[in-house]
């Protein structure tokens, strides 16, 4: 008896290419499971917290007393004269949503290795529903920077809104895409090389203190801003710092190198992952 005589829902068959591993046409199918991953993500990892979903709120707000007292008082570095807190926290709230989208990412095969060995869905499910469920955390702390923002518009003349805000949700999914593509490729290269998540744990946290989060990008010239705008987040922060306070080093240049390296590391863990998908369920 053939598949169709069976009519059988889904017929899983191997495939050619490493590429038709991913079966990116079936993801919509699984939006159910996206959606539970989500909620699972969002919600109970907190739920049984003396807090909950206070620390959504709390880590932005210690991270960003801390880098006032540390960088902004004692060493004094500049802010381009904007208020020191909303400066900060305009750095940090998008580097939190970069670097929880990769470090969650690249745990794919081994987090669920267990559920992947039992049931059938499309790999790619997991990091997509990572990028989502941290969207709605990224959500939750814009809340709090806005408010914060809108205190100093009220409170002080150096910061003005304009209409550039509404152009804010564009850098999000670009945000999305280099911590979904960068955590694909140490996704797959953890599979035979477990010892490189610490390795980067550890670059991540210190990529963020050579990233304009701590200081402003006029800050600094010549080799040293060109070494710092190689990390695609750099300009993607400065853009959302001109948007939000009409100051900072904005150039076409800088902000389409970064989209362009973004849609390279995203093709490159796209194809790293899905060579992996194949054979890393014998190796985990």
């Amino acid at each position: 008896m053939t598949n169709k005589e069976k009519d059988w829902d889904l017929v899983i068959e191997p495939v050619s290419s490493s590429m038709q591993a991913l079966r990116i046409s079936q993801i919509w199918k699984y939006r159910d499971l996206i959606s539970l991953f989500v909620h699972r993500d969002f919600v109970a990892v907190y739920k049984q917290t003396i807090l909950g979903p206070i620390w959504f709120f709390l880590q932005p707000i210690l991270t960003t007393i801390i880098f006032t007292v540390v960088f902004g008082t004692a060493a004094k570095l500049s802010t381009d004269g904007l208020p020191k807190p909303v400066f900060y926290m305009s750095g940090i709230v998008l580097w939190n949503y970069f670097s929880e989208v990769l470090l969650k990412s690249s745990e794919t095969f081994i987090a669920y290795r267990y559920i992947f060995a039992k049931v059938y869905f499309p790999r790619l499910v997991v990091p997509i529903s990572i990028v989502f469920s941290n969207m709605l955390k990224l959500g939750v702390q814009l809340i709090l920077f806005f408010a914060v923002y809108l205190y100093y518009c009220i409170t002080t003349d150096l910061i003005e809104p304009t209409w550039h805000l509404l152009l804010i949700p564009l850098l999000i999914v670009p945000i999305a895409l280099m911590g979904m593509g960068c955590g694909l490729l140490v996704a797959a290269l953890t599979v035979k090389f477990r010892d490189l998540k610490f390795m980067v744990n550890f670059a991540v946290d210190l990529l963020k203190y050579v990233s304009p989060i701590i200081f402003p990008l006029s800050m600094i010239d010549g080799t040293l801003q060109t070494l710092i705008l190689l990390n695609p987040m750099s300009a993607i922060i400065e853009t959302f710092r001109v948007l939000c306070f009409g100051q900072g080093e904005f150039e076409w240049i800088y902000l389409a190198s970064s989209l362009g390296m973004t849609f390279v590391l995203l093709a490159v863990g796209l194809f790293y992952f899905a060579k992996a998908e194949k054979t890393f369920i014998d190796t985990v």
